[in-house]
């Protein structure tokens, strides 16, 4: 049955024969259970699905490797692993509702994860992977389509950023998908778990979801500036004094570098198999807590916001300010993202 339990010989061996299995939620990529085993309650995740399946295994095993030997690690304790089948076996977590302020929770445990890698990051995991000049394309043919008139200079300016991006210092251990819904809120702090997307790069692209609106996943939502500053605050403390070492907060090109990536209007599963900007002028599809349309509009307003008065992304500023405008007016019923999280 597609719903027993994974729990070979090899995991009875070391951890003992599990109790009272519960099927979990969770995405079509994996089976997730609840047990009770002798060492306590635990949580048996086993990675299914898709050619990629054995390297999204392998990264989040090297992922909570690496995390779960920091001193105060910000990631569930693997009791187990069983390779062959793709079975991890973690703690079980308790998760409470979040408070309201709890972005700065969340920062300050994004920050630990991201000073957690060592430099022994870059051999376990791929680094991360921006935008590319095939993004930069869409975006600017989307902005033709509805009208907005992008200077000459944008694309110049585009080709820059995603230059940037790729070559952006930092050996953070990046989780790949730090989401609502993949942050458990306990009483001592947030735990991360599904760290199958992990690589190594700029904390900045993580942190950045923040503001941007959590590209890789269906709950955006927007804070209020004064909480977002406390946030951003948080994660550069944090990272001091775990790392040692000071951090600028800039998160213009990691926000810009968002927006213009199509498939991060879609779930993971659709992503790398149309271009989903082109899709925009023509329909609109509801993932989470808004529509396509109103991601982009959101990701627009933040980007022409921090880029203003930007030298090297005047331009962009400006057609992000336009682009928006144009989108209001062609879909006046867009709404805007939600301040409070699901």
């Amino acid at each position: 049955m597609e719903s027993e339990l994974s729990f070979g010989d090899g995991l009875r061996a070391t951890l003992g024969q599990p109790r009272d299995p519960r099927l979990l939620d969770s995405s079509p990529r994996s089976r997730v259970w609840r047990v009770e085993l002798a060492a306590g309650p635990a949580v048996v995740k086993q990675v299914v699905g898709g050619a990629d399946a054995d390297e999204r295994y392998a990264r989040e095993v090297a992922a909570l490797e690496l995390a779960g030997a920091a001193d105060e690690p910000v990631v569930p304790a693997v009791w187990g692993t069983d390779p062959g089948e793709r079975v991890l076996v973690m703690a079980y977590v308790p998760h409470r509702r979040p408070s309201a302020g709890w972005i700065v929770r969340y920062a300050r445990a994004l920050a630990a994860l991201h000073a957690s890698g060592g430099p022994e990051v870059v051999d376990a995991l791929p680094r991360w992977q921006g935008p590319d000049d095939a993004d930069v394309d869409s975006f600017l043919a989307l902005a033709d389509t509805l009208g907005a008139r992008a200077d000459p200079g944008v694309a110049a300016e585009l080709r820059a950023l995603t230059r940037r991006l790729g070559a952006a210092p930092g050996r953070a251990l990046l989780h790949g998908d730090p989401c609502p819904g993949n942050d458990l809120h306990t009483a001592d702090g947030v735990t991360f778990i599904d760290l199958e997307g992990a690589s190594w790069g700029s904390g900045l692209v993580e942190l950045a979801y923040l503001r941007v609106g959590f590209p890789t996943c269906w709950c955006v939502t927007s804070a209020s500036p004064a909480l977002l500053e406390r946030a951003e605050r948080a994660y550069a403390a944090t990272w001091r004094a775990r790392t040692g070492t000071d951090l600028r907060v800039d998160l213009v090109d990691a926000c810009a570098g968002w927006l213009i990536r199509g498939d991060a209007l879609v779930e993971r599963a659709h992503r790398g198999t149309v271009d989903q900007l082109a899709r925009l002028p023509h329909e609109d599809w509801t993932w989470g807590t808004v529509s396509a349309r109103e991601r982009l509009a959101h990701r627009l307003a933040v980007v022409a916001e921090l880029a203003r008065g930007r030298a090297e992304v005047r331009g962009l500023a400006a057609l992000c300010a336009e682009l928006r405008d144009r989108m209001l007016a062609h879909w006046p019923t867009l709404r805007p993202a939600p301040a409070r999280r699901p």
